[in-house]
């Protein structure tokens, strides 16, 4: 006898639960491949697209290995050579005033006693006129050898007469690393061409071999620690003490590797934290290396610091003693050009909710660049009248389109910044000194930045401080108008031969001292 088997057909409610759930996950992947897409031609543009964030950038940043060919200009007015004919008056233009701070060496061409006869009727010649060419001459780096002779004086009739004999040395400047060959020139040209130039070490020394100077990479980071810990770095603690007696600075952190860490692989991620000053004041710049990110880095270093910290979005800033953190707009910003430039390029023509929040985002800078020029009281009086009510509405497009998104989407990201960085974001409409962004510290972290591509990671945590002292020293000496390398010199010549614990006599050598010599100073006009 058989027996037949009945299977049960899904009912009508099995099927739409099954629909409902296949919905659900259609839906989801549909997300995670458009979140894909947008990181691919995110990561294209970042690879091969232009750097620029400007809404309507059409130039394509210049590649390295013909920037020659593209960045010739025969139409540009030649700075270096011209020909004058001194028949009359000629008024000063751009080419002298850019060739009149250099040395001048003059070479002049004088026709021979006798060929000064006239060709037509023998008759004597006489000099009508001048006709001048100039060129620029360089000078490549020339090694030579100081040798400081101290002559000691003694008195013979003491000599001859009395038991002891007084003995008199002529003064001499003290060295700037005693027993050792470097030189206030070498140590500042060694630094100079390391964090300014970036120029790493062994490439100095295969420099120094082609001049027929035998100086090893170690003697060279031998003379660099000893000059940072010894010397730059009793500049740097004066500026710091300068730095935290202002009540608007601002903040910035970028990664290091160091080789030899205690207790950390070599792989492991230091830090290079940067804290600068404002548009008020004196420029100072000063860089502290930490092994990590961790927030009591800043909190220790901004201790006694009281007033407002520019920052990034980052949260390690947060909660620090006495401090009110103002956010960075071109952060925000460029979450909405990310956004924008994650859209295949058929939509970023069309009026997407991307373009809306960049929109918003360049009217309040536009406002900022009508009122650069302005004094601070009145830069924050137009703030509140034209930048308020601007944000106002910015604040309220935002909560409108919060549920319109999709949260992980580079859209949804750029609208949860804004709203997580909305009372930052808000600062700086309290005070006309603040700024709209955090792109001063972007700047003064730049040059280490590209420097660390030269030079990849530093040694050792000494190693990693002292480029961290120098750093500050060379990049607070640009701002401040004057020639890295001379002012280092200047450094290393008066440093050991003054009272280190004089805090006037540190404040004579400080980057904006009216007591520095001319030479330190950048006379060429920008």
């Amino acid at each position: 006898m058989k027996t037949t088997e009945t299977t049960s057909q899904p009912t009508t409610k099995d099927l739409e639960k099954r629909v409902s759930s296949l919905e659900e996950q259609n839906a989801e992947l549909t997300a995670k491949i458009k979140w894909y897409e947008e990181q691919f031609r995110l990561s294209k543009q970042r690879q091969f697209g232009t750097s620029s964030e400007k809404t309507n950038a059409d130039q394509l940043e210049l590649p390295l290995f013909n920037e020659v060919e593209i960045t010739a200009d025969p139409s540009i007015e030649e700075p270096t050579v011209e020909t004058i004919t001194y028949q009359r008056k000629k008024t000063k233009g751009q080419r002298d005033i850019k060739l009149e701070n250099l040395p001048k060496e003059v070479i002049e061409y004088r026709l021979p006693v006798e060929d000064q006869v006239c060709s037509c009727c023998n008759g004597n010649l006489h000099e009508m006129s001048t006709e001048v060419r100039r060129e620029l001459k360089v000078i490549p780096a020339e090694v030579k050898v100081i040798e400081h002779v101290q002559h000691v004086y003694a008195c013979r009739r003491c000599e001859r007469e009395s038991t002891e004999t007084p003995i008199v040395k002529a003064s001499m400047p003290k060295p700037v690393f005693p027993k050792i060959l470097a030189s206030p020139s070498a140590m500042a040209y060694i630094m100079n061409q390391k964090y300014v130039e970036g120029l790493p070490l062994y490439r100095q020394e295969q420099q120094f071999a082609r001049l027929d100077v035998s100086l090893s990479r170690q003697t060279l980071a031998n003379w660099v620690l000893y000059g940072a810990n010894t010397w730059l770095n009793l500049i740097y603690d004066r500026m710091y003490q300068y730095l935290m007696n202002l009540d608007i600075a601002h903040a910035d952190e970028t990664t290091l590797q160091v080789l030899r860490e205690p207790n950390r692989p070599s792989t492991a991620t230091s830090y290079l934290w940067l804290y600068r000053s404002g548009q008020e004041g004196h420029p100072i710049v000063l860089f502290d290396y930490q092994q990590t990110r961790a927030s009591k880095h800043p909190r220790k270093f901004l201790s006694p610091f009281q007033g407002y910290l520019h920052v990034d979005g980052y949260a390690g800033y947060n909660g620090i003693s006495n401090v009110k953190l103002v956010g960075c707009w071109a952060h925000a910003r460029r979450k909405f050009d990310e956004a924008l430039k994650a859209l295949p390029k058929e939509e970023q023509s069309k009026d997407v909710l991307a373009k809306e929040g960049l929109k918003f985002c360049n009217q309040l800078f536009a406002i900022e660049r009508e009122i650069k020029d302005l004094s601070f009281p009145e830069r924050h009086q137009i703030r509140l009248e034209k930048s308020r009510p601007l944000l106002g509405a910015f604040s309220a497009w935002l909560r409108t389109q919060t549920p319109k998104v999709l949260p992980k989407s580079a859209l949804g990201q750029a609208i949860k910044y804004c709203r997580n960085q909305w009372d930052k974001l808000e600062v700086f409409l309290e005070d006309g000194r603040l700024e709209i962004d955090n792109n001063r510290s972007e700047r003064s972290i730049k040059p280490f930045v590209i420097g660390r591509k030269n030079w990849i990671f530093a040694n050792t945590p000494k190693g990693a401080k002292a480029s961290a002292v120098t750093y500050s020293i060379v990049e607070t000496a640009k701002e401040n108008g004057l020639n890295p390398y001379q002012y280092l010199m200047h450094l290393f010549e008066e440093l050991p031969n003054i009272d280190v614990n004089n805090e006037n006599a540190i404040d004579q050598l400080l980057p904006w001292s009216n007591s520095l010599p001319a030479h330190c100073r950048i006379q060429l006009d920008k």
